[in-house]
């Protein structure tokens, strides 16, 4: 069911009715708990979101608040911080976090969403399956993503850090992409300076940008058809070392197929528990991906066995060449994706007896028993907002 468009809202292709309520953007709907993870410039808080009513007070909504610490951001990087964070609260669809509320007071920006209590697809593989999913599953997980990253690139949008950390599972086994903190628009009417920040493993220098034609363009389907508009293609060298394609490292021209590699690592990362190179430092993992070549599925010798079919997925979205890459959409088309199951097959398959996502962090020591995470990072990374370490968790049989 297609929503029906406002006046002055930007159109979006493909977007759905929401089933999700919308949160308020006024501060004193929601009353902040304890910090559940940190960032390098910013903290997530459990939260509540207590609907405003004119007559009796409503039941409070659990979610979660980040909140980002401007003043830590370089001034460039504060205009598309705004406007991206205003525009992906207007997009719909089931595979993609929403933004549901923001607001600032004074140098702080405050970032409402859902709060996704089965965690991380990462923190699924580390609490119980540290050498990887079975194929079913991992079909299943990355069909979803997909179609979030399809939706993304058609509206113009590159994620820029795919990864299992990104990825969140609902309770129905809904599969969102979350952490759209570095997502940049290639529009070209939407301006986005880009950033210079740095964390031990989510990387952003500013490099500049220069006009080109994105693979993410092309028609797609809403509210009718819509004309494939002129795109930007970016030089910011962005994202976590083991997912970032060859081409974001050598600082070249970059459109949404540097997505779809960072979909081939994802694919991989789900066979094994962790990304190629992943325990390698951030330089040298930036290295082997720009010398070696690209790492292939290993159909035995691991947990489970793969396909050729899978393997050959695979292969094409970590080709060399960024032009030889299929599109989200073209994936989509493939027959081993046609042959997907459906999200409940996650509930019975991996969700089910799974304890709650504040007592799995606390028995592998990330958590006070409080649900505050020690470390910079647990429960954080967990509910899609952190950056991951870039060293990936669980072991597996990638060389390095």
């Amino acid at each position: 069911m297609t929503t029906p468009w406002k006046k002055g809202e930007r159109r979006w292709i493909g977007e759905v009715q929401d089933q999700w309520v919308m949160y308020s953007d006024n501060p004193t709907d929601y009353t902040l708990h304890a910090p559940i993870g940190y960032g390098s410039t910013s903290v997530v808080y459990l939260s509540s979101y207590h609907p405003p009513s004119s007559s009796s007070p409503s039941q409070p909504l659990a979610c979660a608040v980040k909140l980002i610490n401007l003043d830590l951001l370089p001034p460039q990087s504060l205009h598309q911080l705004t406007q991206e964070t205003r525009l992906m609260s207007l997009s719909k669809h089931p595979n993609v976090l929403r933004v549901r509320g923001s607001w600032t007071e004074g140098s702080r920006l405050y970032i409402a969403m859902r709060l996704m209590r089965k965690g991380s697809v990462a923190d699924l593989m580390a609490y119980r399956y540290q050498g990887g999913l079975a194929e079913d599953v991992c079909r299943c997980i990355l069909k979803q993503a997909l179609e979030g990253l399809k939706y993304l690139h058609v509206n113009g949008f590159i994620h820029r850090d795919v990864k299992a950390a990104n990825l969140l599972i609902d309770d129905d086994g809904t599969v969102l992409l979350g952490d759209l903190g570095v997502a940049v628009s290639t529009l070209d009417d939407v301006p986005s300076p880009t950033s210079t920040t740095f964390s031990s493993s989510t990387f952003s220098t500013s490099i500049g940008t220069s006009t080109g034609t994105g693979a993410g363009t092309g028609t797609g389907t809403g509210n009718g058809t819509a004309t494939a508009r002129p795109r930007i293609r970016k030089r910011s060298f962005v994202g976590t070392p083991s997912w970032m394609a060859p081409e974001v490292i050598r600082r070249q021209a970059y459109d949404s197929s540097a997505d779809i590699w960072s979909f081939g690592i994802l694919s991989l990362e789900l066979t094994r528990g962790r990304a190629p190179y992943s325990r390698l430092p951030p330089s040298r993992i930036l290295s082997q991906i720009l010398t070696l070549p690209p790492p292939t599925l290993l159909l035995t010798g691991g947990v489970y066995t793969y396909t050729p079919q899978f393997a050959d997925i695979i292969s094409l979205c970590l080709s060399p060449d960024p032009g030889a890459r299929p599109g989200a959409g073209e994936l989509l088309d493939k027959a081993w994706f046609r042959q997907a199951r459906k999200k409940a097959f996650l509930v019975g398959s991996v969700l089910q007896g799974l304890p709650p996502l504040e007592e799995r962090l606390v028995r592998r020591g990330e958590g006070d028993g409080g649900g505050r995470a020690r470390g910079r990072g647990g429960i954080l990374r967990s509910l899609g907002w952190g950056r991951g370490r870039g060293r990936g968790r669980g072991r597996g049989v990638w060389g390095a």
